[in-house]
């Protein structure tokens, strides 16, 4: 086990800039397709049948497969390697938009025809999150991992800020073919794009990219036990586990409270629907902001931010219990999106450049799995406290979070981290 930067055997460098330029913008064209596809998808579906339980199928369908796939994902990842995986995920991705384009176009497509194809779709996707996260320190030379991870999480903030209100205005202009049409072509920029560097890093890699060792030490493994290894080395490493408890944490305690709670905040003290989406722009505008800046400016002592971060964001969710006002509001959504789309960043690339290459796909998929994984027990813990009130809620959750803030300054290891 280790904490220290591993060293990596691929020469990155002589990639050049134009492969980190490309790498940047196909995962950058990735994020936007998901966010503009989750928009559409959801109105399709209430299109093709009444608001209810069919919506909620559907897109349990899409979000299932990416949960229950994301540990064998990162198996295959290190097996693999992240650029074929990365290739393969993202073609994918396009003939299945590909197939339910030419359905939506030529039949009226069923509520299950429909939820099979967004299911496929969720199958890319957990193969894909882990595969384009290992990637960038193959591609990446190290000093340029933070801004490289900036940009990206900066694109899927941007995304998530405008894809949205993008993806209603295109289909209230010119319908869900049309709209599905311009996914589709996104989706395929962002495959040829991601092609280049994925491509370049294989020839460069020439055997290493082939399947290695699948645990610590050289340990050959079947696909149970290589799992095994890398759930036993994330538990195992101070530094994994507990980044990974921070994040699972976190979504525990920010994701719902922010939505549900926001919504009946903004519905009981806020002047409405309008106003919550103001506050939820507020969030998605520091976590852009958030990501950006640290891209820009890694921190001199990581172990240090991560806990400040987290404070930051206990902190503000303590602070929506006392907002009553649309500004105050949402000026504190901007400071837990800000130190959410900051940590983001610190976390993945610390995680990049410690873990040990040949485990790096199956700690990344337990990253991404920590971060959409506890979603719906997110909701879940906002229901159970919204009737005591919204000021309960927010109070309980942010001390939640800087309870969380202060297990982590306790940790030597986070402590020291730089």
């Amino acid at each position: 086990m280790t904490t220290e930067p591993t060293t990596r055997p691929l020469p990155r460098e002589p990639l050049g800039r134009s492969h980190l330029r490309r790498l940047i913008a196909g995962q950058a064209l990735a994020a936007v397709v998901d966010a503009l596809f989750i928009v559409w998808l959801t109105l399709f579906v209430l299109e093709l049948s009444e608001p209810g339980s069919t919506t909620g199928f559907v897109l349990v369908a899409a979000a299932l497969p990416r949960v229950l796939l994301l540990p064998p994902a990162g198996v295959l990842v290190d097996r693999l390697g992240p650029a074929r995986v990365v290739a393969g995920a993202a073609w994918l991705r396009v003939t299945v938009l590909l197939s339910l384009g030419a359905l939506v176009t030529l039949t009226s497509p069923s509520v299950t025809t429909v939820a099979v194809l967004a299911a496929l779709l969720g199958a890319a996707d957990a193969a894909y999150f882990p595969a384009a996260l290992a990637l960038l320190p193959v591609v990446v030379p190290a000093e340029k991992l933070s801004r490289a991870n900036g940009l990206v999480q900066g694109a899927e903030s941007g995304g998530d800020l405008i894809g949205p209100a993008v993806a209603a205005g295109c289909i209230a202009a010119v319908g869900f073919r049309a709209t599905l049409g311009g996914i589709v072509a996104v989706a395929a920029l962002a495959a040829l794009a991601l092609g280049t560097p994925a491509r370049t890093a294989r020839r460069r890699a020439g055997t290493a990219d082939r399947a290695g060792p699948d645990g610590v030490d050289g340990e050959l493994a079947g696909s149970a036990r290589a799992l095994r290894a890398g759930l036993r080395y994330a538990s195992q490493e101070p530094l994994v586990r507990g980044m990974l408890a921070a994040i699972a944490l976190l979504n525990l305690a920010v994701v719902g409270p922010v939505l549900v709670g926001g919504a009946v905040l903004a519905d009981r003290h806020l002047g409405g629907a309008g106003a919550l989406g103001i506050v939820l722009s507020g969030f998605g505008a520091g976590s852009l902001v958030g990501s950006l800046t640290a891209g820009w400016r890694p921190p001199a002592r990581r172990g240090l931010t991560v806990v400040g971060g987290v404070a930051a964001i206990g902190a503000g969710m303590a602070g929506l219990a006392a907002a009553t006002h649309v500004a105050a509001a949402t000026a504190v959504a901007a400071l837990i999106g800000l130190g959410s789309g900051f940590l983001g960043v610190v976390v993945v690339a610390t995680l990049q450049e410690r873990v040990p290459e040949q485990l790096l796909g199956r700690v990344l998929s337990l990253v991404v799995l920590a971060t959409v994984a506890f979603d719906p027990f997110s909701y879940l813990v906002a229901g159970v406290l919204l009737p005591y009130g919204t000021t309960t809620l927010f109070l309980l959750c942010g001390a939640a979070v800087l309870g969380c803030a202060g297990l982590l300054v306790t940790s030597p290891t986070i402590r020291s981290l730089r």
